[in-house]
């Protein structure tokens, strides 16, 4: 067992569980022209993420290691700032590209560490999420342009 990746992959967890709230937050708010568009954009992916934090948090249970919880404690290891409830369409999308590459950061951390210690298991997993959250900003950013 390596505490290295396990803190790694509590990071991720923090870090996904802060990104659900606030893409929650988005999907609740929005407003405007593209409110339809992103209504449902910010549902997909807060569904995914949602999936994605319980994959995660049973590879720590997995690994014989507790995952983390408690909305204050996991917003407090995330460190995302939380957007403001009447940001324009603009700004949510500009924050959620923040928090998912903030996110990026600690998946590919995570992805270092597992590799280091030849858990292909978790390595994978760290894999698959980098590649959800690197399209997830490319499609946030495109709606900017």
């Amino acid at each position: 067992m390596s505490q290295a990746v396990i803190e790694a992959l509590r990071q991720v967890v923090a870090d996904t569980y802060a990104l659900i709230g606030q893409t929650h937050i988005c999907h609740w708010n929005v407003r405007g022209p593209s409110f339809f568009s992103l209504h449902l954009a910010f549902e997909q992916q807060y569904t995914d993420l949602f999936t994605a934090v319980d994959e995660i948090a049973e590879r720590i249970r997995a690994k014989d290691a507790l995952a983390p919880g408690g909305l204050a404690n996991l917003a407090q290891m995330a460190g995302i700032e939380e957007i403001a409830e009447d940001a324009s369409a603009e700004a949510m999308v500009q924050h959620l590209i923040a928090a998912n590459e903030k996110l990026l950061v600690d998946l590919k951390t995570a992805r270092d560490k597992a590799g280091e210690a030849e858990d292909s298991e978790s390595e994978d997993l760290m894999i698959a999420r980098i590649q959800v959250h690197e399209k997830t900003v490319w499609m946030l950013k495109s709606y900017l342009s």
